[in-house]
């Protein structure tokens, strides 16, 4: 059985005052039946690491750099994110390959480097409008998942993160017919990279919100969400687990 994942990536939101989110999620969510990650701004993770106390909340990082060390002014290294308390990086996410212009080959390369460091990696992946109305998403998703994904993944070192780009923030949707298709052609195509295909978990991200969670959680092969927007408040993201607990 896959354990259901619900992560919420805060992007560049949330100073020291946002950090009472998390404990309004934790006193909601005391003995979660899903795992739960928050990824907050680096200026918050070692904070937010101290704030959950004793609580299963899982903190990661936003992303990673492929080396380990080395003269590579304000980025951040797998092994700091672990130093400060995470135990997941997002890596590949749609804005870092648009706005940073990050290839599949760079982001293995920080999947990579998070394996190295005992992360597990939220390797994100997903097709622009164009690609959708030209018939070409189920390719294009393929095409990044062979490249994004490293040698040595496994189950327990690696999550898939399917996000339309043209759904992201936007409160468009895909159907839901449309999800499972591209959810089930990854499941597929892991099959071709990793023995452990079936045991690896794939979340849907893209306008996920409280008011559409359990249908979107209903569809085969949907493993959980990542989450933007709607984390960023227990009240917004709290639904979303509660949901997610009960598909």
């Amino acid at each position: 059985m896959r354990r259901k994942l619900a992560a919420g990536n805060w992007k560049m939101n949330g100073t020291t005052d946002t950090l009472r989110e998390v404990k309004a999620l934790t006193d909601a969510h005391p003995d979660p039946l899903v795992d739960m990650l928050l990824c907050p701004p680096a200026t918050l993770l070692a904070q937010m690491a101290w704030a959950r106390g004793t609580h299963a909340l899982q903190i990661g990082g936003q992303d990673c750099h492929a080396a380990a060390t080395g003269a590579h002014t304000g980025d951040i290294a797998a092994d700091m994110l672990k130093d400060a308390g995470a135990s997941h990086v997002i890596v590949g996410h749609s804005e870092r390959r648009s706005e940073h212009g990050e290839t599949d080959a760079d982001v293995a390369a920080k999947a990579a480097a998070a394996h190295t460091a005992g992360l597990i990696a939220v390797i994100c992946l997903g097709e622009t409008l164009a690609q959708r109305e030209a018939g070409e998403a189920l390719a294009v998703v393929t095409a990044q998942l062979a490249g994004s994904v490293p040698a040595g993944a496994t189950a327990a070192n690696t999550v898939i993160a399917y996000e339309p780009v043209w759904a992201i923030g936007t409160g468009h949707v895909p159907t839901l017919d449309q999800i499972g298709e591209v959810h089930g052609t990854l499941r597929a195509a892991l099959r071709d990279i990793m023995r452990e295909a079936g045991g690896v978990r794939i979340l849907y991200g893209g306008s996920v919100k409280g008011s559409n969670a359990a249908e979107i959680f209903s569809v085969p092969d949907v493993d959980g969400a990542l989450v933007g927007g709607a984390s960023l408040t227990a009240a917004d993201f709290s639904p979303i687990v509660t949901a997610l607990e009960n598909a």
